[in-house]
């Protein structure tokens, strides 16, 4: 068995259920926040804590595929091109820290909207950056095609 290939398929398949994720917490983020007068709901409550479980899935996964199994990032840090080549950097640095970021983004997230009554400016602030992290970071041409 190539762990390699196993690894990758699930990264990927991960990915699109968490594209369906981020989409339905954005909706239920934003309907609460204009639509009941930010009284939170249980459809948020639950979108936010399924996304925040999937993020952490999705970044172990990623993390293994990255540390142990990629032939790829082996080869960059060997040559020295981690850093210079866009497609490295994007790949094996910033695509890992911006999912780490917005991880830890939506654990914060999941905690105050567990914990609160009402939604506040600062947790929609705070959801729109780990979406937009999460936007920033996601392989588009790679998953969908160029």
């Amino acid at each position: 068995m190539d762990f390699y290939k196993i690894f990758l398929s699930a990264h990927k398949g991960f990915g699109y259920l968490e594209l369906v994720l981020i989409t339905l917490f954005v909706i239920a983020l934003l309907t609460t926040m204009f639509g009941y007068s930010g009284k939170v709901n249980k459809f948020l409550k639950k979108t936010t804590l399924f996304t925040m479980i999937f993020f952490h899935v999705q970044f172990l996964v990623g993390i293994c595929l990255l540390f142990i199994f990629s032939p790829g990032f082996k080869a960059a840090l060997d040559a020295g091109t981690l850093m210079k080549d866009a497609y490295s950097r994007q790949t094996f640095v910033e695509h890992p820290f911006s999912m780490l970021i917005a991880a830890v983004l939506m654990t914060i997230i999941n905690k105050k909207v567990k914990s609160s009554d009402t939604i506040s400016l600062k947790i929609v602030i705070m959801g729109l950056i780990a979406v937009g992290l999460f936007a920033f970071a996601f392989p588009w041409t790679r998953v969908f095609g160029a």
